[in-house]
């Protein structure tokens, strides 16, 4: 059973990405205020909520260049001057995260939970900071009360499948990074994250999929270059040439039926795995070894089998669809 995530348009999902980029441990200023041109202060505010924004500003200098210390009193001035807007205890909140001071971030945010400005980043720092000092339920709460403000929020659901990814139990982790790739598809973090558990897994057509996705999404990072070379390698270590006129694929193992397609004959749906290794099986037929230049052969033959086939009626895949586009456009060879 494909998974929801694939019934997504990539194009749509690529041409609108232009927001989040990773946040895992290291958790990247908001600074929204540091975004804000000196145009939007609206004629006839007031000059301290113009001196709040400067200082604040000033502050997310400070803050980068290492000075936090130095920021955090720029930040509780500003925060004097107009205390209305949310952006300056969050900042404050960030620069007491920055420098271990955990419980100190804690107490700011567990104050503005219900602030009128809100953000997702609140509950994500919230329950990072909790997770830090080991409570992890307060986390857990945490992003749960997030997700109830935010109930798309691809960023809370990294952060849950992270509490377990860091102490290695990648099988409760996947579920949400799989979650959150069903509600934020634009949001890379989650592909990746699940690209490397599902390579390193028996049902490695899972990463290979998300990992394509994710590339797609973000473009010239190290992540990028590093799902690149997982991408690689797993084509090199699951196609093998056992001989001049055979060939073998392993990409997964997933075979389970579903019952309600067995009970109905009419509407038999097998397995993906049991449509994926056979096209790609096909696809390999004239090839005899793997690289970069049989790789592009092998690819694009596929696309033509699974869409000749009419798999893509059948088994909808949103990157095969994609794929496809690229190649009718006549851009797969450098795609």
């Amino acid at each position: 059973m494909l998974r929801k995530a694939h019934k997504l348009n990539l194009q749509n999902v690529i041409s609108h990405f232009n927001r989040h980029n990773t946040m895992t441990r290291k958790i990247k200023t908001i600074g929204l205020f540091l975004f804000i041109t000196a145009g939007q202060i609206v004629y006839g505010q007031t000059t301290n909520k113009e001196k709040a924004l400067a200082k604040g500003q000033e502050a997310i200098k400070l803050m980068d260049n290492g000075k936090v210390d130095e920021s955090i009193k720029l930040l509780e001035e500003a925060q004097e001057l107009d205390p209305d807007r949310f952006d300056y205890p969050y900042e404050l909140a960030y620069a007491h995260y920055l420098k271990e001071d955990y419980k100190g971030a804690i107490k700011i945010l567990e104050k503005h939970i219900d602030h009128k400005d809100v953000t997702e980043r609140l509950f994500q720092l919230l329950g990072n900071s909790y997770d830090v000092i080991g409570k992890t339920e307060k986390a857990f709460a945490s992003y749960d009360a997030g997700l109830k403000k935010f109930p798309n929020s691809g960023i809370i659901y990294l952060e849950k499948g992270n509490v377990h990814w860091n102490k290695k139990e990648y099988g409760k982790a996947l579920p949400y990074y799989e979650k959150g790739i069903e509600v934020d598809p634009q949001f890379p973090s989650n592909y990746y994250r699940a690209t490397r558990i599902y390579c390193g897994s028996t049902e490695e057509v899972w990463g290979m999929i998300y990992g394509e996705i994710f590339m797609n999404l973000e473009r010239n990072s190290k992540r990028t270059a590093e799902i690149s070379k997982l991408l690689y390698n797993t084509y090199k270590s699951e196609i093998k040439f056992t001989s001049d006129t055979s060939m073998t694929v392993s990409f997964c193992q997933q075979m389970t039926m579903n019952v309600n397609s067995i009970s109905d004959p009419k509407n038999i749906k097998l397995p993906f795995c049991m449509i994926f290794e056979p096209t790609l099986l096909m696809s390999i037929a004239f090839e005899k070894s793997i690289d970069i230049n049989s790789l592009d052969k092998i690819r694009t033959t596929f696309i033509d089998n699974y869409f000749n086939n009419e798999r893509d009626k059948t088994y909808p895949n949103v990157l095969f669809s994609y794929q496809k586009q690229v190649k009718e456009a006549g851009h797969i060879e450098a795609y």
